[in-house]
């Protein structure tokens, strides 16, 4: 039993919406190499990024009814006050935002920054613009969420970037989500802002790497509450 654990270790877990797109990677790897062969390498190299990209690894959440924690792997890329986006109806007054931009070799799997209960889904359709740039949140796809807690309304959104064409949820309104717990992700590069209520406070800097369902990216109050950790 020891040395099947220690297996599983060290294999992550791939996350089903990933099955498909390795699947035709693979398949369309053997198909090319029967014209020639070197190209079979070359897509059993991209086969094996794929698989990469759709990993799924277990996260240990810092647990706190105070915490933030980052919902995406990636560079946190802006922190500051914006005003969030009109179709969250979160008001016109600028909120804490946290950003984090996902490249094409972070993990894609978007986890709740905080938990609460899913107030409303909103999917806007849009542009493919490079997800690092600031005007992203407004021009290019993406798919809003707000979660309300103790601390009031939480807004994150999801960005399809210049090389996302899909942006997946698996949760509905009116779901309850623990902080860490997975909600859904986006295929190819995007980025995820997190609009915060008044009282929260930055744990991050701009530049800092984020590690979904384990950083914390900001706090509520003084942070004098107890923490603990869930492995999920």
């Amino acid at each position: 039993m020891d040395m099947i654990a220690s297996i599983r270790n060290v294999f992550v877990p791939i996350h089903r919406a990933g099955y498909p797109f390795i699947a035709g990677f693979f398949v369309a790897s053997v198909l090319l190499g029967l014209l020639w062969e070197p190209l079979l390498w070359i897509g059993l190299i991209l086969t094996v990024w794929c698989t990469y990209f759709f990993r799924d690894p277990a996260r240990t959440t810092p647990v706190g009814e105070d915490l933030v924690v980052s919902p995406a792997d990636g560079k946190v890329s802006l922190v500051g006050l914006v005003r969030p986006p009109a179709d969250l109806g979160l008001g016109d007054e600028p909120l804490l935002r946290v950003s984090i931009f996902m490249n094409v070799f972070d993990c894609h799997v978007n986890r709740a920054p905080v938990r609460g209960r899913i107030d409303r889904i909103i999917y806007r359709e849009g542009l493919f613009k490079n997800a690092e740039l600031d005007k992203a949140s407004e021009v290019n796809e993406r798919s809003g969420m707000v979660i309300s807690n103790s601390h009031g309304e939480v807004g994150v959104v999801q960005i399809a970037g210049a090389v996302a064409r899909r942006i997946i949820v698996f949760s509905r309104a009116g779901e309850h989500l623990e902080t860490g717990e997975r909600f859904g992700l986006i295929r190819f590069g995007s980025r995820l802002d997190i609009y915060l209520p008044d009282g929260a406070m930055a744990r991050v800097a701009e530049g800092q790497k984020a590690v979904a369902g384990e950083t914390v990216i900001a706090e509520f109050g003084a942070g004098h509450g107890a923490w603990t950790w869930r492995r999920d």
